[in-house]
């Protein structure tokens, strides 16, 4: 039997559940990024507890058709993209909710130590990072499907760089990134997506830039001999060669698509005379950004300059960073914050400017090595003083040799007056 208490009780429990029943959606964003950057790929999520899954989703008024599932993945991002997004479940419709894309690079840089964006399926890769400050106030994370995971991080405290392993799981594709736990500031984000194909187009894991060169690798996987490719954009056919490689000297937004690759091959390696196969790929998205502003490097050996000229005013301090030649992953900031620096090792420079919530885009690299002048004139003051070690020798031994040939001299005079003398007392003894 009810008593009174649980008599009131009920039915606020049952107003609990008509509420939540009918709960207006809302939109979600993952990776939940404090700021998104320009070439972030990012997920709109429609939640709505006991709602549908069809979806309509609206950007700034307008219905976005190409989008109907409750998840809007918005890859390479750009300004763009910004808008007020709102989505609609069972004719309930979400608040708004205000995208703004940043056009800056994050505080920190995630990459793969190699390979591109697709992996088989069970493969993984180390995705290496490098930050300006402290590497151990940082933590790492994924985003597979639409559950985030910690991840374990590797610092290297020599190298100034930290490591982590990225694997996909049983995603098809999985977001990674970074962030410093007391500053809030991240990395890239950099996606990988999965093939359980044995032919793989693989295109660039960081986002294409344009007026950059850009590769597209046809891969089989276990390294066979490429026997003849094809390459495809949006399905027409593009080019056929022998070589697994399809080369934009200079992208552009023409250049965006969806590329795929049909590959002939033989195993050689394993059987020289292995049957020939073939196979084709998945479709890859090729996207084509402007990105932030680059900063600009200049000078010559003994000075070099930084300057942005199109970079927001906010952009006052510069950063600059040395490079060794045989180490690209050896990105080391230098203490100086000026507009100019001084190179003193060898290897190469770059600068970019601090532009608060983010960065400009590196310089181009400027290669420093020990100037041939600069190795002449220290070869000119050793031989200069090598000639006037040889000219004072010379002088001293000039002095001596006066010296000595004047001692002779006195030596022989007083010699033959001796002579004389004697000669003389001869004389005189026999006069008497």
């Amino acid at each position: 039997m009810m008593n009174m208490r649980s008599l009131l009780t009920l039915p606020v429990f049952l107003a609990l559940i008509r509420g939540t029943k009918g709960q207006n959606p809302t939109v979600l964003l993952r990776p939940n990024f404090p700021q998104v950057y320009v070439g972030d790929d990012v997920t709109l999520i429609c939640n709505r507890e006991g709602g549908s899954k069809p979806t309509i989703w609206y950007r700034d008024g307008k219905v976005q058709e190409s989008y109907q599932d409750y998840t809007m993945l918005l890859t390479a991002v750009t300004p763009e993209n910004n808008g007020s997004y709102k989505c609609v479940q069972d004719n309930q419709k979400s608040d708004p909710f205000t995208l703004i894309v940043l056009e800056l690079e994050p505080h920190a840089q995630l990459s793969p130590s190699v390979g591109g964006a697709v992996m088989t399926k069970g493969d993984g890769r180390n995705l290496v990072l490098q930050t300006d400050d402290d590497l151990k106030d940082w933590a790492c994370y994924v985003l597979r499907g639409v559950r985030t995971f910690s991840l374990g991080l590797d610092i290297n405290k020599e190298m100034k760089r930290a490591v982590i392993f990225a694997e996909l799981k049983e995603a098809e594709r999985a977001t990674f990134w970074c962030r410093n736990r007391k500053t809030q500031h991240r990395s890239n984000a950099v996606t990988l997506k999965m093939t359980e194909l044995m032919v793989m187009l693989v295109p660039p894991a960081a986002p294409v830039l344009q007026g950059e060169p850009v590769a597209l690798r046809c891969v089989v996987w276990g390294g066979p001999k490429l026997e003849k490719v094809v390459f495809y954009k949006n399905l027409k056919e593009i080019i056929s060669s022998s070589k697994g490689t399809y080369d934009i000297n200079n992208a552009t937004q023409d250049d965006n698509g969806k590329y795929s690759c049909h590959a002939t091959y033989r195993y050689t390696h394993i059987s020289a005379g292995a049957a020939e196969k073939e196979g084709d790929s998945d479709l890859q998205e090729l996207k084509v950004i402007g990105g932030p502003a680059a900063a600009v490097i200049s000078g010559s050996a003994k000075s070099l300059q930084c300057s942005c000229p199109r970079c927001p005013k906010i952009c006052t301090s510069c950063h600059w960073y040395h490079t060794l030649s045989n180490d690209p992953q050896s990105h080391r900031r230098l203490p100086e914050n000026g507009m100019s620096v001084t190179p003193e090792e060898e290897g190469e420079y770059s600068c970019r400017f601090d532009c608060g919530n983010g960065f400009s885009r590196l310089s181009d690299r400027y290669s420093y090595k020990a100037q041939p002048a600069e190795f002449g004139g220290l070869l000119y003051i050793l031989v200069g003083g090598a000639a006037l070690i040889i000219l004072l020798c010379g002088t001293v031994w000039m002095l001596k040799r006066r010296k000595q040939g004047g001692s002779d001299i006195q030596e022989s005079k007083q010699g033959k007056d001796k002579d004389m003398l004697i000669s003389l007392n001869f004389e005189q003894r026999e006069y008497f």
